[in-house]
């Protein structure tokens, strides 16, 4: 079966790629061809997310093992579309240069029928240019909420609390 994707970027203008592809195909080759489909080079680390309908950022699956190897990690090269992408949940987010974050929306639009003759992937209609700078991000409230009003981490200890710890000054 084949899999025909929307993939949108996140910003004010309709800058969209409908994008086809094996449903066995991993996400290291989705994430090469949406990256070719946009322009990018493909060379800064990115990960996919599954998502909700509300388009709520869940379960990260890496292009790269960057963990401390304490918790197991889903790569891309490990992973197929069908593993996480299907009608029941048709929703990733697609994050590109965590430096700039470019960010984009993919939904599952339909499964098709494998089409003789055709190569895959395949990018069906390109829509919108991509801008120079990736949008800048908007935070939510709720994401704020670790913050004090005068934009201080809550959970950031204090210096003036040192004392309060019980070190011994002259431990060595």
């Amino acid at each position: 079966m084949i899999y025909r994707f929307r993939i949108i970027l996140d910003t004010e203008e309709d800058v969209f790629r409908d994008i086809e592809i094996e449903q066995d195909a991993t996400l290291e080759q989705f994430h090469n061809v949406i990256t070719q489909s946009f322009g990018f080079d493909g060379t800064e680390m990115a990960s996919f997310y599954i998502s909700d309908d509300q388009w709520n950022q869940g379960e990260e699956i890496s292009l790269f093992d960057m963990s401390d190897g304490n918790q197991p990690v889903r790569l891309m090269n490990e992973t197929t579309l069908i593993d996480v992408a299907h009608e029941a949940s048709p929703k990733l987010i697609y994050i590109y240069d965590f430096l700039s974050m470019w960010t984009f929306l993919v939904e599952l639009a339909e499964i098709a029928e494998y089409e003789n003759g055709r190569e895959y992937p395949n990018v069906m209609y390109i829509h919108g240019q991509i801008p120079d700078q990736a949008p800048d991000k908007e935070f939510k409230a709720d994401e704020l909420d670790d913050f004090n009003e005068e934009g201080e981490n809550k959970d950031f200890m204090d210096l003036d609390e040192y004392e309060d710890l019980g070190f011994d000054e002259n431990w060595n």
